[in-house]
């Protein structure tokens, strides 16, 4: 089990499927075409966060499981 777990800002979503190319075991497209968190811990932290940044809209929010601070995006200060 990874550290990082993903979540998916749906009304930001755009459904470009990138996420789903690059870690297919973690995100699936749902039935209006829009990102959905189907295995948080489908891939490793790597790939998840790969997936984050390929994100052309930056719908997909990555925090550490452990302690709970949000990794990507950054968060404003």
């Amino acid at each position: 089990m990874g550290k990082f777990k993903p979540s998916v800002n749906q009304a930001r979503c755009i459904g470009s499927g990138d996420c789903t190319e690059t870690a297919p075991a973690v995100f699936q497209l749902d039935e209006n075409g829009k990102s959905e968190v189907i295995d948080p811990d489908g891939a490793g932290d790597e790939t998840i966060m790969a997936a984050a940044r390929g994100c052309p809209v930056k719908a997909i929010t990555v925090v550490n499981a452990e302690t709970g601070a949000q990794l990507f995006p950054a968060a404003k200060r």
